[in-house]
């Protein structure tokens, strides 16, 4: 269990430290560990995961940016010491830890920079063949949702266009020190095959973003930035919200919005 100055420090974090050893252990076995020789997991505090990932057959390496929390690590985890890495995870460069070598992300994320972890974990796509974490419910939900669910939007398209992404199991509050008001969610994303994508990345990017900006509109009118042609937007794609199209669909249509004599 954490200590009273941990989970002060962690707090400012949105961090909230899990107890349940059985939970602990759940999360760890999520990881199918192939295709890769290295795990990095995100802000492990205590340890309470970390000690079932290095009993597992595979390079475990921790990332924490509370100092304290580093030193109980390095002081109690001795095999693990060499590889506890005091950096914050968003600011850090992982190809000084892993070079071009793939990894496995795991981790108890803190609530208030999870989701800005999926998108760094997107951007080093080509590097990260799966990813397992515990969320807020309510974002592991939208993370694995599909067309035609309110929660559906632009964290479910661009995860899902890279990944195939799996709702685990609820974890409750009451397995954490301080519980959280929510309840949490387990994830799994597995790298799909073909992770190159058949159109423009950043167009692709930039026409979800847009879509889901306004999602009660048509697409229509939330993409007329685009200055898309009058033949282009007679199609009838166009006539849908951004939350009926799957994920295909979103490439498509930044196809169609691509090939477009205006653009």
């Amino acid at each position: 269990m954490a200590n009273n100055h941990q989970v002060k420090a962690k707090k400012h974090l949105g961090q909230h430290f899990l107890t349940d050893e059985s939970v602990a252990q759940d999360i760890a076995n999520t990881l199918s560990l192939e295709g890769y020789k290295h795990v990095l997991e995100i802000g492990p505090g205590m340890g309470v995961l970390t000690k079932y990932l290095l009993d597992k057959p595979i390079k475990t390496h921790v990332i924490e940016i509370d100092s304290e929390s580093v030193d109980y690590l390095k002081a109690n985890y001795l095999n693990l010491a060499n590889r506890v890495y005091e950096q914050d995870f968003l600011k850090y460069d992982l190809t000084e830890i892993f070079g071009n070598e793939p990894f496995a992300i795991i981790g108890n994320f803190p609530y208030n920079i999870s989701t800005q972890i999926v998108f760094k974990t997107l951007e080093m796509r080509n590097q990260i063949p799966e990813f397992s974490g515990m969320f807020q419910k309510e974002v592991a939900q939208r993370i694995c949702s599909k067309e035609g669910s309110k929660v559906y939007g632009i964290l479910s398209v661009l995860t899902q266009a890279f990944y195939d992404a799996e709702y685990l199991f609820t974890v409750p509050p009451t397995v954490f020190n301080p519980p959280p008001k929510v309840d949490s969610g387990v994830l799994l994303l597995k790298r799909k095959e073909n992770v190159t994508l058949p159109v423009n990345e950043k167009l692709f990017f930039r026409v979800v973003k847009t879509a889901f900006q306004q999602r009660r509109k048509t697409l229509r009118n939330s993409l007329k930035t685009f200055n898309l042609s009058n033949n282009l937007k007679a199609n009838v794609i166009f006539g849908k919200r951004p939350e009926q199209l799957s994920v295909d669909s979103f490439l498509d249509l930044t196809q169609l919005i691509e090939n477009d004599s205006t653009n």
